[in-house]
């Protein structure tokens, strides 16, 4: 069935439902076979709200890379936030929604010529640079631009570590960076860092921050006027984490080292989306291994195979180093086995948990997994033919009368009253033809299957015994 547009709208929940009772009603419906998530959008307010009351003088400049998703873009443009874009593309894509330039930083220390061309023709000054030959490319691209010097400081624990890629020294390499931009007749603006995604040694703020003031000073003995502290990203954002002990150390930090009239900046990404969004997934095949020589009947393994992968939404095993943890949709009961769970293609790389015990479970059964709203599906490809999960986006009801007037967003981004009935079926709000979805009867010997005295089941399967794996 094709998906409508108004698909893409947000439904509000009525106040007996909540993330879990719709992926439970689209699950029971016996329509959804392919995996999918819910966006919970009063998640990302309440992280904004977080933010806020934790880092009151740094302003969030979200990082679109970690989920370009429309719908999230469009959210926190409504809270107000800034971003950090990466290429000319994300640009365009916050610009499309109405987002003044200025409220973006180019904060990609490696930009092609191209990209800086674009920036400057739509109006995008601030960029970082950490190096040598992106200042002769802003020189000849951009010469009014802000610039921004990213020095390197890195956090002993970090999901992602960034320091080997991008951000320059800061005792030997960064003044020389100053130095080179006050010869070239460019403007320093200001000072960036990034300690690395995932952040796990709150302490590395506060070191990077000093490193900071004192390049600041040296910035004004060369005739600059800085003014722009960027405290990049690394701030956690699944369920169960805090921000509470990095906030204590930044905020110390930032009234030791910096006057008021200092404006502060941070890139946070994962912060704001990872526990906003739940994905769903369904088990399609399953494998039972019997490898005890002396008991060759007992299962000592399950292969469980899912609709989603590490080419799909588990990209982030790969890519994020992140450690998903499943969640059976049913509550499992008597004996644990031993089990492992794998995505849909045919690459034996495609393992989503290589080993955990797990109650039996069943061809149909669904598997939930939580925290997954970063860097998930903007890396997420149809390979092998098997789709991007769709994504569907709910609000409780007093979200909806906080955003449904603040623009970008408005009445027509959400749909109120009875909808989740469409919502519940996992078809979009436009599809009225329910039995599209049904299950059609297969022909495995030419033979017509649909015969009213055929019993069918959602599915058709043997259990074959086989010889014990060596």
């Amino acid at each position: 069935m094709k998906v409508s547009k108004m698909d893409e709208r947000i439904h509000v929940l009525d106040s007996s439902s909540n993330v879990m009772s719709v992926i439970e009603e689209i699950t029971n419906s016996g329509l959804q076979e392919e995996a999918f998530y819910v966006l919970d959008i009063g998640d990302i307010v309440k992280k904004h709200q977080i933010w806020k009351e934790k880092l009151p003088r740094v302003e969030p400049f979200y990082a679109v890379k970690c989920n370009d998703s429309l719908i999230v873009l469009e959210v926190l443009a409504s809270l107000g936030a800034s971003f950090d874009c990466a290429s000319k593309v994300e640009i365009n894509k916050v610009l499309e929604i109405g987002v003044d330039a200025k409220k973006i930083i180019f904060a990609n220390p490696a930009k092609p010529a191209s990209h800086i061309r674009h920036a400057a023709n739509v109006g995008v000054d601030t960029m970082t640079v950490d190096n040598e030959s992106e200042l002769h490319k802003i020189f000849k691209f951009h010469q009014t631009a802000k610039i921004v010097i990213r020095i390197r400081c890195d956090a002993e624990i970090a999901q992602c570590q960034l320091g080997m890629k991008f951000g320059c020294d800061p005792i030997y390499e960064a003044p020389n960076l100053i130095r080179l931009a006050r010869m070239m007749n460019l403007n320093v603006v200001g000072i960036s860092f990034h300690v690395g995604s995932g952040c796990q040694d709150p302490p590395v703020f506060k070191r990077a921050i000093i490193h900071a003031k004192k390049l600041f000073d040296l910035a004004k003995e060369l005739g600059f006027k800085p003014y722009l502290l960027d405290l990049g990203g690394g701030y956690p954002g699944n369920k169960g984490t805090s921000i509470d002990k990095i906030a204590e150390i930044i905020n110390s930090a930032l009234d030791d080292n910096f006057d008021d009239d200092v404006h502060v900046i941070a890139e946070p990404g994962r912060f704001y989306v990872a526990s906003a969004f739940t994905l769903a997934t369904s088990i399609h095949s399953k494998r039972s291994v019997r490898s005890d020589k002396m008991s060759p009947n007992s299962v000592t393994h399950n292969m469980y195979y899912i609709n989603d992968g590490v080419y799909g939404s588990f990209n982030c095993l790969l890519y994020d180093h992140q450690i998903v943890t499943p969640i059976p949709l049913k509550s499992g009961c008597g004996k644990m086995t031993p089990s492992s769970i794998w995505g849909p293609t045919c690459d034996g790389l495609d393992l989503v948990v290589e080993n955990m015990l797990l109650h039996e479970m069943d061809l149909g059964d669904w598997i939930i997994f939580e925290d997954m709203g970063a860097y998930t599906l903007p890396v997420a490809s149809p390979f092998n033919g098997f789709p991007i999960p769709k994504v569907h986006v709910v609000a409780e009801e007093h979200i909806w009368l906080m955003l449904k007037d603040a623009l970008p967003l408005s009445e027509d981004h959400f749909v109120i009253g009875n909808t989740p009935a469409n919502l519940r079926l996992g078809l979009d709000i436009g599809g009225t033809k329910i039995d599209d979805w049904k299950n059609q009867p297969i022909d495995c010997n030419g033979s017509d299957m649909s015969d009213e005295t055929t019993t069918t089941s959602d599915f058709i399967y043997d259990y074959v015994e086989v010889e014990p794996i060596n």
